[in-house]
């Protein structure tokens, strides 16, 4: 009797068994982009993608601080 439910659909989903499936997908969706969108606003704020008035050039002095910090850290010998 359940098979003949079943039979009608290509994912062998009742009604109502796709109808939460589809509500678990949409709401699971709405979390990973809100949290995609914060993510990017965040990075953006940190280093903007596209170069100011001075260009990428600007961006030298950032990387020369990070890797005078992070030397003394690594284990060079």
């Amino acid at each position: 009797m359940a098979d003949e439910k079943r039979a009608g659909s290509l994912s062998g989903l009742t009604d109502a068994e796709a109808r939460e499936f589809h509500g678990i997908f949409v709401t699971s969706f709405i979390i990973f982009l809100v949290v995609a969108i914060i993510a990017h606003f965040l990075v953006w704020q940190w280093r903007p993608w596209l170069p100011g008035t001075q260009g990428y050039t600007s961006m030298l002095e950032g990387v020369k601080a990070t890797v005078a910090y992070v030397m003394p850290f690594t284990n060079m010998a």
